[in-house]
């Protein structure tokens, strides 16, 4: 809005509106009376145009776009603690302490015998990254533990690219009592959730199945119970509501592929797996459909790749077709070089 007000259009005005018999030049007595003062005036024009941009719902970031959001009675989803389930070689009492890698873990929970629920006492999603043999922070002598299974994803703190495209979900979609975008607008409240589909009367008059994904657009289970749980807390009397997880349909990608020597085919095929993945994440809950061609456009722009031949998605060069309960998710990639 502001952006012409530079610091030589300011100047520049100011100085026009002196009488042509002052000595206007650089270094005169009147250009450096008010240098300074347009030097000011351009600062606060840039100033200015940065406060609009963080006072828009499309361009506020940080706490400010939670102070867009909180009119809308919108909060940002906060991180969440991973539960996780540890299996040791003998009984260890509640609140005993373990640890991996920069994780540590307090049990909470007796499962069954020698299985216990564990909270990461770090928030956010590195407490579903690590499994394996754990340390003993309390010194307990004569048993052992392993970090398995993931009973509760962790959930970092909503992005603001998440939490934009919720406020524009609830401002844009008319919501009523109960109907489908009340669902979905549920749904992403809950830490962790990503996006959600609803298909109302799937099972009859009075049911609703909502199906999930986390937050990088990827199937996570452990968010089923969670969203289920709040959704009862807000529903419609009367409504049966299902949650579930949609159906991973894996894209299998092969090619041969012509380098054009700045890269390795590994580094080729690394790089066209972490685009591709990507591309398949644009489209859950979307396009119920994965492009034969734009697969080909994201191989022929994969940095070090020269040109392709005999590309083939599922072993075909036809677009793959996902169902309304599926989405489609990286299958094998193999690249091969050819001269």
């Amino acid at each position: 809005m502001f952006d012409n007000m530079t610091y030589e259009a300011i100047i520049s005005d100011m100085l026009s509106r002196v009488k042509s018999d002052i000595d206007k030049r650089e270094g005169s007595i009147i250009y450096d009376a008010m240098a300074p003062c347009a030097y000011q005036l351009a600062q606060t024009y840039f100033m200015l145009n940065n406060f609009i941009d963080l006072v828009s719902g499309d361009t506020a970031v940080g706490e400010y776009l939670d102070r867009v959001v909180a009119d809308y009675g919108i909060t940002r989803k906060p991180s969440t603690n991973a539960i996780r389930k540890i299996i040791t070689t003998g009984s260890v009492d509640i609140r005993t302490r373990w640890g991996l890698n920069d994780t540590s873990y307090v049990i909470t929970e007796l499962i069954a015998t020698n299985e216990y629920k564990a909270t990461c006492e770090q928030l956010g999603s590195v407490g579903n990254l690590y499994s394996g043999t754990l340390e003993n922070i309390d010194n307990i002598s004569g048993v052992t533990a392993t970090l398995t299974d993931i009973i509760t994803s962790g959930a970092d703190k909503e992005a603001d690219e998440n939490l934009r495209e919720r406020f524009y979900t609830q401002i844009q979609s008319p919501s009523t009592s109960g109907n489908a975008d009340n669902y979905i607008q549920w749904a992403l409240k809950v830490p962790g959730v990503g996006d959600a589909r609803v298909f109302p009367l799937w099972n009859g008059n009075g049911t609703v199945k909502v199906i999930v994904v986390n937050s990088n657009m990827e199937i996570d289970e452990s968010l089923e119970t969670l969203v289920h749980s709040y959704i009862e807390t807000v529903r419609p009397i009367g409504a049966t509501v299902t949650v579930d997880s949609p159906v991973g349909i894996a894209v299998n990608v092969t090619a041969n592929v012509e380098l054009d020597g700045s890269k390795t085919i590994l580094e080729v095929q690394n790089t066209f797996i972490n685009a591709f993945t990507e591309y398949l994440k644009e489209t859950v809950f979307e396009t119920y459909s994965v492009s034969y061609a734009r697969v080909g456009s994201i191989l022929l722009t994969t940095e070090g790749v020269a040109d392709y031949s005999n590309l083939l998605i599922n072993a075909g060069t036809e677009n793959i077709i996902i169902g309304d309960t599926e989405i489609p998710i990286t299958g094998t990639v193999t690249l091969s070089e050819v001269v």
